[in-house]
């Protein structure tokens, strides 16, 4: 009876540590892991976050960049990190909805191996050439690729990735052959882009409109199914001549399964809350991203919904790791 009581001591000790814990959280600095290079939309809308959580709790937040594979490293690594929400993922639909469709065997489960918070934003990509293709248009470049099967060249985040997807998509809609380079995010694509190395790119609106607006490339569509506030002029992939047209890149934050509920809803308040101060919706207008801060049961509501469509279009257009 005595090693019972005991036992019972201990749980009741161990309990009220733990409670306290969550209690005290944060108390020590926050990591925020991106999949793909600094300066992408997922990494400047982290950094937001991170300043603005830093400023509530009192400590540092750090945004740490660990680009590869469409970003399933950095989802793998959080998912094997420990379930205390000091290591947190701004994680987006290539690694949580598409990747389980384009490889055999990942090393994490998205819907099993993560405690959603809230999805933080959703963007548009933008079908951009550079100055020297001569199409002027979307049906120019269309025209161009038929002309020459295979020899036009498309750069891309990452295999999985939204813009990846979006490629493959147009190829499979407009029924022509284009060579898929794969780059490690955006930013490492771009110089290749700029200087005429590439014949075109799906890059995220938040990286090419600057460029497009200083004369340096041209863009041609948005791939959301509506216009993009950022640039209201520019005609959707859909009011192009493919019709249904949808492409587009969303992150959210994640901890590892496990993370104790008070620590998830804490997150979860204080992402809520960031999204909706003026100073942030401004900062997210101007590089064209819209905020969501939904809760952590529509988030994965969102995952569970969104990874069969994506099965479906991969099947459909025979999208391969190799394309």
């Amino acid at each position: 009876m005595r090693f019972v009581a005991y036992i019972a001591a201990a749980l009741v000790a161990l309990g009220a540590a733990g409670a306290s814990a969550q209690s005290n959280y944060p108390n020590r600095p926050v990591k925020i892991l991106v999949g793909f290079t600094p300066g992408t939309a997922p990494d400047l809308a982290a950094r937001i976050l991170a300043g603005k959580f830093s400023e509530s709790w009192g400590v540092s937040v750090i945004v740490e960049n660990v680009p590869g594979a469409g970003s399933n490293i950095a989802t793998d690594r959080v998912a094997k990190s420990p379930p205390d929400g000091y290591t947190l993922l701004m994680g987006g639909n290539p690694s949580l909805v598409i990747s389980p469709s384009l490889y055999d065997k990942l090393p994490y489960d998205p819907e099993k191996d993560f405690a959603p918070i809230s999805q933080v934003f959703v963007a548009a990509n933008a079908l951009t050439v550079p100055l020297d293709v001569p199409a002027k248009s979307v049906q120019d470049l269309v025209a161009m690729a038929k002309a020459q099967p295979g020899k036009l060249t498309y750069g891309h985040a990452g295999i999985g990735t939204s813009q990846h997807l979006a490629a493959e998509l147009f190829k499979y809609m407009a029924h022509v052959e284009i060579t898929s380079v794969a780059y490690r995010g955006t930013t490492a694509m771009l110089p290749d882009l700029l200087a005429g190395r590439l014949t075109m790119s799906f890059a995220n609106i938040v990286n090419v409109l600057p460029l497009a607006k200083d004369g340096k490339l041209r863009v041609f569509a948005v791939t959301s199914l509506k216009r993009s506030a950022l640039a209201p002029d520019l005609p959707t992939m859909a009011e192009s001549g493919y019709p249904g047209f949808e492409a587009v890149p969303w992150f959210g934050l994640l901890a590892p399964a496990g993370t104790p509920g008070a620590i998830v809803d804490k997150l979860h308040a204080e992402t809520v809350k960031t999204l909706a101060m003026p100073d942030v919706l401004k900062q997210f207008a101007e590089i064209g991203l819209e905020p969501i801060g939904n809760t952590p049961a529509e988030f994965l509501a969102t995952i569970k919904k969104e990874t069969p469509e994506w099965a479906k279009l991969i099947k459909d257009a025979n999208i391969k790791l190799s394309n």
